[in-house]
C-alpha cells in the first residue's frame, strides 16, 4: 500500500472525525463520540490549538491518523501524551501505525520531550506486541483513572 504521512490541516477535519468514530465502534463504545468535526476544527486548528495531529493518506482518503497533546510530568517535566493512534480497519497490518508512531517520536524528539506516553486497552494483543516490539514499556501495573462530566458534576454535588 503506498501512502505518506503529513501533519493534519484543517480541511481534514472530517476523516479525522471519521476515523475518530471507526475506533470507537472498534472499541466497542460507539456512543461515547460527543465530539463533533467543528470542536476538533476549533481545537485543532483554530487561534489556540489544543492538539497536534499527524495523517497518514493515498491519493484518495486518509487512513490514518495520530493525535497528540503536552502535558506536564512532576517527575520529568513537558511530556507529549499520544491520545489516539488511528488506522482505518482496511489499511491495518501495512506499515501505517508505524510510519505514524514514527512522525509523533520525531515530533516529541523536536520538541525536547522527556516523555511519550499513551494508554492500549489490555485485549488489544496486536497493538501491545506492536508497542513492545519497538521498546515501548506497556505499564501492566498501572490502571487509567477519569471522571467524566457526569463524575465531575457529582463529586461536586456531594462536596460543596
Amino acid at each position: 500500500m503506498n501512502f505518506t504521512t503529513r501533519k493534519a490541516v484543517a480541511t481534514d477535519v472530517n476523516a479525522i472525525f471519521q476515523l475518530i468514530n471507526e475506533l470507537a465502534i472498534f472499541e466497542k463504545e460507539p456512543e461515547a463520540v460527543i465530539i463533533s468535526p467543528e470542536i476538533l476544527r476549533e481545537d485543532g486548528f483554530g487561534a489556540a490549538p489544543k492538539f497536534h495531529c499527524f495523517v497518514a493518506e493515498t491519493t484518495e482518503e486518509v487512513i490514518g491518523i495520530a493525535l497528540v497533546y503536552m502535558r506536564y510530568s512532576t517527575w520529568k517535566g513537558e511530556v507529549l501524551h499520544l491520545e489516539d493512534l488511528i488506522v482505518s480497519e482496511k489499511a491495518r497490518g501495512k506499515g501505517v501505525g508505524g510510519a505514524l508512531l514514527q512522525k509523533v517520536i520525531e515530533f516529541g524528539n523536536d520538541l525536547g520531550v522527556k516523555r511519550i506516553g499513551w494508554e492500549v486497552l489490555d485485549w488489544n494483543t496486536p497493538a501491545i506486541e506492536f508497542y513492545e516490539h519497538i521498546g515501548a514499556n506497556v505499564m501492566r501495573d498501572w490502571h487509567v483513572v477519569q471522571l467524566d462530566a457526569q463524575g465531575i458534576q457529582n463529586y461536586l454535588a456531594k462536596n460543596k
